[in-house]
């Protein structure tokens, strides 16, 4: 079961739509769905949480709080949308393409993939791209 809230004004549109493509990600993994919730945020709400409980003192996009079991991939992860905005104007592509990003990087981190160093943020990127593009495959 994959859940969506808000701590902002963010709503995620097609929630049903979203919840099938991460589905298939995670089975696309060899995985299976636990219960999963993003949190919507804003960056001073993710900034507290970064700072409690991972004592960074840092704004960022995405912190997951991975509760895997086995092949049954469940925890939480917040989006601060404040950042995701931010990075989609740097990165010069549209809200709804980085929000994808940052949505699957969260499911990818519960599936094993790290990000540390360059050769791992390397695959970690060749896969949220393979991941994206099965959110236009028919659902």
């Amino acid at each position: 079961m994959i859940n969506f809230y808000s701590e902002n004004d963010f709503e995620l549109q097609d929630k049903e739509l979203y919840e099938n493509w991460l589905k298939k990600v995670i089975a696309s993994e060899g995985k299976k769905t636990g219960e999963i919730s993003f949190i919507f945020c804003n960056d001073e709400y993710l900034l507290e949480i970064n700072k409690k409980y991972l004592d960074h003192d840092t704004y960022t996009d995405i912190i997951s709080f991975d509760n895997t079991l086995g092949k049954i991939l469940q925890g939480d992860i917040f989006i601060s949308t404040d950042r995701v905005a931010e990075n989609a104007k740097t990165f010069d592509v549209n809200f709804d393409e980085e929000l994808k990003r940052v949505m699957v990087h969260g499911i990818l981190h519960f599936a094993g993939y790290k990000d540390k160093t360059e050769e791992e943020k390397s695959l970690m990127r060749q896969r949220e791209e393979e991941k994206m593009k099965m959110f236009h495959v028919e659902q």
